[in-house]
């Protein structure tokens, strides 16, 4: 683990994606933890501490939403932003994602800079919410 960089996990079960998503945040000079399914991110997330997760909605074990509502009620991950990753686009899909408490939602397919964008804005508020509680 390199000190000092901002440390992002990836969750998505399907590789290519999961790789593509990687790669972009690396190149954004990222550090990118990865989980193949919700379980494996969920047990990431709480020993890992990631400063963002990056879900996709549609995983085995335990869909993003399912991971977010266990950040979000559990008080040592409750503040980490999540970024529901899906392709799942109707209005209540997405309303379910923010429900569960998702700070955002980037829908497949996704510009690279559209990702990067949500990430630095979740990243940002994160930080500001930070200092407002220090």
């Amino acid at each position: 683990m390199s000190e000092g960089r901002t440390r992002i996990l990836v969750a998505d079960n399907d590789e290519d994606i999961l790789t593509l998503v990687a790669f972009r945040l690396e190149r954004t000079g990222y550090e990118v933890l990865v989980a193949r399914d919700g379980a494996e991110a969920l047990a990431r997330a709480r020993e890992e501490l990631p400063d963002l997760c990056v879900l996709d909605v549609m995983m085995p074990e335990l869909t993003g939403y399912d991971v977010t509502r266990r950040l979000r009620s559990d008080p040592l991950t409750r503040a980490i932003p999540v970024i529901l990753l899906t392709a799942r686009v109707q209005e209540a899909d997405v309303d379910r994602g923010f429900d569960a408490g998702a700070d955002a939602y980037v829908r497949k397919p996704f510009s690279p800079q559209e990702l990067r964008d949500r990430v630095a804005a979740a990243l940002e508020a994160r930080g500001a919410r930070t200092r407002r509680a220090g």
